[in-house]
């Protein structure tokens, strides 16, 4: 991890910000190692998300401080911007390729209280799946309903990925299912993203995954954790398959009931979901609700950045990002 910044050079860059922020954690290849072509490089950008009670207020000192960091957008005010970055998307607005410090960035900024229903519910799985993998932590505040949030969608990603597993498997098969969540019919998997980038997330990184999750799956009882021997068994009967399901994001229980029944059929969603622990095909349909989540707030998200980063930078970002994915395929052949 030579390469990768250390947690004192990310907190000086936070420096650069306005103070305001109930969360700020660094993600990416730039903080922990990911296998593939990119691995050590110089240079990567580094990935931020700053989670703030009051986004006007936010980027309206950020606006003061940082006002080459915006598009065009910036000449409509912080509210226009909180707009935008609100009702448009996943609910997150970056600015991307920005150089602080001698390094380059990315950073997202988002409504705390968004962030909180994405955690518990999953309507975008946008920053929420950014979360079920390891992240650094840079700033947290004493909010108690947003740690607790924290803590479900880790819980909430572990029962998905159960459904979706066989009964016996390996901690890696758990991390990678987990990893995958959120990149579940994501198109930029498609165009613009190293196909192997699920694994080459996991496989540095089993520690760090282990250590996320560690607490969680000793506490699960439905879950023989074999933690010595790096392996895994869980309940597939119907009944555990119920509880498992009972127990998934308001968002992804309604998508699976939309799935199972055709438009205009009201039916119970706790009915459906018995029906689907029954079902042998439960763990595909579970990734079909996944889909159903993910692809639509990939593709408004990746959208709403033309605006966001401006036409400029959208081009140079696509490219870096499409040169990885060839790097990718070049160094998988």
């Amino acid at each position: 991890m030579a390469l990768q910044s250390s947690g004192v050079a990310l907190r000086k860059i936070l420096s650069h910000f306005p103070e305001e922020l109930s969360l700020a954690f660094a993600y990416g290849s730039g903080v922990y190692r990911q296998a593939g072509p990119s691995s050590g490089q110089k240079g990567l950008m580094l990935d931020f998300v700053f989670s703030v009670d009051d986004p006007v207020a936010w980027h309206s000192k950020n606006l003061q401080k940082n006002w080459s960091h915006y598009s065009f957008l910036k000449v409509l005010g912080p509210k226009m911007i909180t707009t935008v970055q609100n009702n448009y998307g996943a609910g997150v607005y970056y600015n991307p390729l920005i150089m602080c410090d001698g390094k380059l960035i990315k950073y997202g900024v988002i409504s705390t209280s968004l962030l909180i229903e994405d955690l518990l519910n999953w309507n975008n799985l946008y920053i929420a799946g950014r979360l079920q993998k390891p992240v650094k932590i840079l700033a947290m505040n004493e909010n108690i309903m947003l740690r607790s949030a924290l803590d479900r969608n880790l819980k909430s990603a572990v029962t998905a990925a159960f459904l979706m597993l066989p009964e016996s498997f390996s901690e890696e098969d758990l991390f990678l299912e987990i990893a995958g969540l959120s990149y579940s019919g994501d198109f930029r998997m498609v165009v613009g993203e190293d196909r192997t980038k699920v694994s080459n997330i996991v496989k540095p990184n089993i520690a760090h995954f282990r250590e996320l999750y560690s607490a969680i799956l000793h506490e699960n009882p439905q879950v023989v954790y074999k933690a010595q021997q790096g392996r895994l068994e869980i309940d597939k009967s119907p009944e555990g398959q119920f509880t498992q399901l009972m127990s998934l994001p308001r968002s992804l229980q309604q998508e699976i009931n939309h799935i199972m029944h055709s438009p205009g059929k009201n039916r119970d969603v706790e009915e459906t979901l018995l029906q689907v622990a029954h079902d042998p095909e439960c763990g595909e349909v579970v990734r079909l609700g996944l889909t159903a989540i993910v692809r639509p707030s990939s593709v408004r998200q990746s959208t709403k950045g033309i605006f966001t980063a401006g036409l400029r930078k959208s081009v140079v970002y696509s490219s870096r990002k499409l040169l990885k994915m060839w790097r990718g395929w070049l160094w998988k052949t």
